[in-house]
């Protein structure tokens, strides 16, 4: 696999918008597996409220897209302040999603615009970034852990029925 490179900009109203509508629809099915969807609807447009209140504009919190060398999007990826820390006094970041649109899947460009995330998170002067991510999403457990992310905490979950 050749190694990838992207580089990131600040999203457009529009692409935030699709972005929005495309991350509340990827956590409604992946929540609906827990819960019934309607739930797991309102639940994914809560998240989307509490952590970007102000949108775009949310302080702290950037939301850009992956371009590769020949200016096509490839992905999109929300870097922003770590939740599990308090306001303002964590050198830790998070990155909420990343997703490469798919046709540049399985190309190497997951790899290149989480690389391309830590090197943003860097110069921004932390010294961290942090993520959650679904159990069953095998792909992104191996992408993370080629790039050297180790588990940090684990939930774990068993449905019981008399």
């Amino acid at each position: 696999m050749d190694v990838r490179k992207v580089a990131l900009r600040q999203m457009t109203p529009s692409e935030y918008r699709a972005a929005t509508e495309i991350r509340e629809a990827e956590t409604t099915r992946e929540l609906a597996k827990l819960m019934p969807e309607e739930l797991a609807r309102d639940r994914a447009r809560q998240g989307t409220a509490r952590f970007l209140p102000d949108g775009l504009a949310t302080a702290r919190h950037h939301l850009v897209v992956a371009e590769n060398d020949s200016g096509e999007t490839v992905g999109t990826a929300w870097i922003g302040p770590d939740p599990r820390a308090e306001a303002g006094t964590s050198s830790s970041a998070w990155l909420y999603h990343i997703r490469v649109l798919p046709p540049f899947r399985r190309r190497g460009y997951g790899s290149a615009i989480l690389t391309a995330a830590e090197q943003f998170v860097a110069r921004e002067g932390m010294t961290e970034l942090g993520l959650n991510v679904f159990g069953g999403n095998e792909a992104a457990i191996a992408l993370y852990r080629r790039s050297g992310y180790g588990v940090s905490s684990m939930y774990l979950s068993k449905q019981v029925r008399e």
